[in-house]
């Protein structure tokens, strides 16, 4: 199976949305964007923080790893996996095979801030008496598991969207095997 899809990972608020769909604008029609957590809410038929506070985290991570299977099973799909996605193996193991996968990053203060902007609440891990301190903690365990899932690494802390875009296509060579 030949690779035509992506598959950003990386922490909440490091930029796999907006550079998801900036990408899939940049490759156009024929390309498809897709958030992981959209299709966890699809299967669960509820909110994130509701499947949370009703279920726990085992059993959101049970519906993401039915969300990464039923993604890798596209082409040409430009996917925005969810921050804990790398921690099962089986989330990664599916998506590689169809997908390069790359991962974003971003400083501690960064990721705080960006969340800061868009609300807290729809954050339900790091809901919290210290966001930051929480922010740094789960990067910390999260870390060797991001690393270990890729070979592409962009730390998007100080770049403009277009210049992460640029970046990925760069890296990927997608936009010239578009053109075959």
């Amino acid at each position: 199976m030949s690779k035509d899809s992506i598959a950003l990972i990386g922490f909440m608020a490091t930029g796999k949305s907006s550079v998801g769909k900036a990408l899939k604008k940049r490759l156009g029609k024929s390309y498809r964007f897709v958030e992981t957590d959209q299709v966890v809410i699809e299967i669960a038929g509820k909110s994130i923080p509701k499947i949370f506070t009703e279920d726990g985290e085992a059993k959101f991570r049970d519906y993401e790893i039915e969300a990464c299977k039923r993604v890798a099973r596209l082409s040409k799909a430009i996917i925005s996996c969810g921050g804990g996605v790398v921690l099962n193996q089986v989330n990664i193991d599916v998506l590689r095979q169809s997908c390069y996968i790359i991962l974003l990053t971003a400083t501690p203060e960064v990721i705080y801030d960006r969340v800061m902007r868009e609300g807290i609440k729809i954050r339900p891990l790091i809901d919290k008496k210290d966001p930051l301190k929480e922010i740094e903690k789960i990067l910390h365990y999260r870390e060797p598991y991001y690393y270990s899932s890729t070979e592409i690494v962009i730390d998007t802390s100080e770049k403009q969207i277009e210049e992460i875009v640029d970046e990925i296509l760069l890296k990927t060579n997608l936009l010239k095997k578009k053109k075959k």
